[in-house]
């Protein structure tokens, strides 16, 4: 069976900068996968190269079983980390245009738009220049368009940023919709505990290389949650200043870090905030 994504020995260099180094990676049909690392990581040139809007230096990728994003394009729904939206077209018609380009057709599609916009709390805004609604609307309007012709494969880069907590909770409801319905589903974040609570795989990326491909469940099972890893500020810290405090079992000394262990009962939070008391972190 082919994969939805797939990438071999990837790369890509902006001059002297290499934003994605060496990539392998394989997406199953179904999955919901989350790229996770800090700005500047790799993960949106890594996004723009599975969407045929950057090309690799070196390397293979096959989207949906095409050679190219663009041959698959009415499969996919992609939302990029820099909205756009024509801002003289009106909400309603932009939705609309977005879903004829997308292969959907006219009958039927404007009661579809008009539902749409009900669902997502934005009933009033159909005639509204896009450029007339506020950025969380505009945002709204967009994640519409992506999805309204139901992609085969959705691409989303950031697309919780700058929403309030009400409005990232409906977006996120709607795209594990999409998931449940399954749609394979790639998004990415710098944020953590976004990725935690939508993905059941995480592949992180740092300075342009993949450093971890697993599943949420297989990272979760290798937490040890009743350990702390700790690098004091001066690595000639005496570890005697923690070590008879009541949460600590015992310190192992690897190089300049510490892994401590906690006893059984032992809160990690309220040990943490007790070891910083004592020995400054760097």
């Amino acid at each position: 069976m082919t994969q939805a994504i797939e990438l071999k020995d990837v790369s890509k260099s902006f001059g002297q900068k290499r934003a994605v180094q060496s990539l392998d990676l394989s997406v199953p049909h179904g999955a919901l996968y989350g790229f996770i690392g800090p700005n500047g990581a790799g993960k949106t040139t890594t996004i723009r190269m599975i969407m045929s809007i950057l090309f690799p230096d070196r390397g293979e990728i096959s989207v949906l079983g095409r050679r190219s994003a663009l041959e698959a394009k009415d499969r996919i729904g992609y939302l990029p980390e820099e909205r756009g939206l024509y801002k003289k077209m009106r909400a309603g018609a932009f939705i609309e245009y977005v879903a004829r380009l997308k292969g959907m057709p006219s009958t039927g599609l404007r009661r579809r738009v008009r539902e749409w916009l009900e669902r997502m709390g934005l009933g009033d805004v159909e005639k509204k220049r896009c450029e007339e609604l506020s950025k969380g609307m505009q945002q709204k309007v967009q994640f519409i368009a992506t999805l309204i012709h139901e992609p085969e494969l959705l691409i989303l880069d950031e697309p919780f940023s700058g929403l309030d907590p009400v409005n990232t909770r409906i977006l996120r409801e709607l795209f594990l919709e999409q998931h449940d319905r399954g749609s394979t589903i790639i998004f990415s974040t710098h944020v953590m505990p976004q990725a935690e609570q939508i993905c059941d795989h995480i592949v992180m990326i740092d300075e342009g290389r993949k450093v971890l491909d697993d599943s949420l469940a297989s990272i979760r099972s290798s937490f040890d949650p009743g350990a702390l890893l700790f690098e004091p500020l001066d690595p000639k810290t005496d570890d005697s200043l923690i070590s008879n405090m009541e949460p600590v079992q015992g310190i192992q000394r690897d190089g300049t870090k510490w892994r401590i262990r906690l006893r059984a009962n032992a809160d990690p939070h309220t040990a943490m905030r007790q070891i910083v008391e004592r020995v400054p972190t760097s």
